[in-house]
Formats: structure tokens, sequence, C-alpha cells
């Protein structure tokens, strides 16, 4: 039996702009570096050129991706190591272009880091988001359902679509109750509510935060201070909704008021409810399924944005 291999294949890409070419070569060649380990091939850069050598697949796939990221390098946008691991898989995917995703940018922060979509789900999520009042993100962790929603409403608060930006989070994780942490009532909430601060932070500088909040611009509660409330003129964010009760879920939702946006985000695997308590969130997917208007998104491991070990611990827990 014989086997037929691929054959080897040189090809060579030049380019006119050394500054850009510096950008896509990135710091000690670590973008190239990173292209080479993603398809198994060699890059040699020489002047302003790049040759690349392997099987024939692999270096047209090699060749694309370069001239890919070449372009929106071109029109802005700086790639990390991980973005090009995303951008095979759009290739790859044969859906959408890198353009698409990557130039998708939802908000420029005040360090002026851009934050844009990294995989198609991401990419399908920001679209429902910019499209309907109410979204439902599901998947596991690091996929940036809550990043992602965190920056879509700093980005309309920042272009005056809304007038303020309401976080929320239901108090129950990891086997801990509000009553048996140590503080008042405030030091109890700060916990469970930090993860929101945290993407708040990477997108505006302390200051801006703290005088946000100050001025009730920026809301951050745990869901039982929902209760009695309609949210006009807001871009709501319930996470962590896997741990809401039926209850909690259809209090939250019928807060929406007009001219506000509700992103609702969790994921199914990780409940910490008792035994006793249905889940607010896996009941929603099917009560509200049918409802045109609210969209459903999901998440797999294919979008972990987060250390690479991520995804391979969502892997083997499967």
């Amino acid at each position: 039996m014989s086997l037929v291999l691929d054959s080897i294949t040189e090809d060579k890409l030049t380019f006119d702009n050394v500054n850009l070419f510096k950008i896509l070569n990135g710091t000690n060649q670590s973008n190239i570096i990173t292209i080479e380990k993603l398809l198994d091939i060699k890059i040699h850069s020489k002047g302003n050129e790049l040759i690349l050598t392997g099987p024939s697949k692999e270096v047209s796939l090699g060749k694309d991706l370069i001239q890919n990221f070449y372009k929106i390098i071109s029109k802005g946008y700086f790639p990390s190591e991980n973005d090009f691991k995303s951008g095979l898989k759009i290739i790859s995917e044969k859906t959408h272009t890198i353009e698409d995703i990557f130039l998708d940018t939802i908000c420029v922060t005040t360090g002026r880091k851009t934050i844009a979509p990294k995989s198609i789900n991401q990419k399908l999520y920001i679209d429902s988001i910019k499209k309907n009042d109410i979204v439902f993100g599901i998947g596991p962790a690091g996929t940036g359902k809550t990043y992602l929603a965190v920056a879509t409403a700093v980005a309309s608060l920042n272009m005056k679509k809304v007038k303020k930006i309401i976080l929320t989070r239901p108090a129950v994780e990891a086997g801990e109750k509000l009553g048996f942490l140590p503080g008042d009532l405030n030091e109890k909430v700060d916990p469970y509510l930090k993860p929101l601060f945290d993407a708040l932070n990477d997108m505006l500088d302390s200051e801006t935060v703290s005088r946000l909040i100050d001025k009730q611009t920026i809301e951050i509660a745990p869901i039982a201070f929902m209760r009695g409330r309609t949210l006009n003129d807001a871009f709501i964010i319930l996470d962590e909704a896997q741990n809401t009760t039926s209850s909690q879920m259809k209090m939250f939702l019928t807060r929406i008021g007009f001219n506000s946006k509700c992103v609702i985000t969790g994921d199914v695997t990780q409940i910490d409810l008792d035994r006793s308590s249905k889940s607010g969130l896996i009941e929603a997917q099917s009560i509200l399924k049918d409802i045109d208007e609210i969209e459903f998104c999901s998440f797999d491991e294919n979008d972990v944005v987060r250390h690479r070990l991520v995804k391979k611990i969502i892997e083997a827990y499967k």
C-alpha cells in the first residue's frame, strides 16, 4: 500500500509598506512564529519578503492568512498572536472574511485598545445585539459573552444611544451564601460583581468608571435590586444568568422599558443553585424560543479567547 503525500512547495509574498510589514511580523517575529506553528510550515523573512515552505495546502492557507491580516493592518487593526488562530478558523469555515470579523469594531477604549469579535459566533452575537432588544448569550467560560456585551454597552453610552448602563448578577456562587460572608451588604456583594468591574476597567480608566458610578450612569447591583423597577433608556446586562431562579428571570425580563436593550449571559454547565431550584436560564430557552424579537446566541470551546488551556479544559470536562 502506498501513501500519497502532499507535495512540498515554496511561495513568496512581497510587501510594499515596511512599517505595516513590521506590525505583521510582530515583536521578534512572534506573529510569524505563531503562523508557522499553526500550519506546520516554515516562513523565512528576507527584507520586505516572506518565503513560505511546506505542504502545498498549508502554504496556500498561510499565504491567504498573511494577506488577509496585512489588509486589516493597513486599515488600522493591530493583531495579537491569538488573532491568527481565530483568523485561520475563519478562513477555513469560509462563511465570513477576516475583514468582516476583525474590523467590526465595537469599542475603542481610552487606552486606544480596539475591541472587536474574534470568531464567527462572536460576530453573530454582536450583530444580534445591534438588531434585537433582548439577546441571550449562552456558552462556556472565556468565550467573550460578558466582555463583548459590556463593550457594546460602553459604545452605546458613548454614542448617547442610552443614558445609563445597568450590570447585574445573581448573588449565588460556588456554594457560598451572602449571610455567611463577612462584612456589611456592600462588602458581601462586591465579590459577586467584581467580574463586571474588571470588564469595565479594561475599557475605561478607573477615574471615569468611578465618576460614572457616582453619577449612577453606570449601576452595578445584584439582581434582587431590580425588583419593582422599570428600566428606560438603559443598556442592561444580566451576567451568570444560569444562577437565576425561574421567578428571578421572569422578574428581570419584565423590567425592560422604552429605548432599552437587554443582554443575558450564562453557562448552563456551571449552575450553582440548589438541586431543588430550576435554572431560570434553561427555562427561558424553552419558554421564549419562539418569540422572533428575542435572539439566542450559542458559543462553544472554539470561541474561547482566554489562555489556550481553557479550551482544552472545557473539552476535557465534556
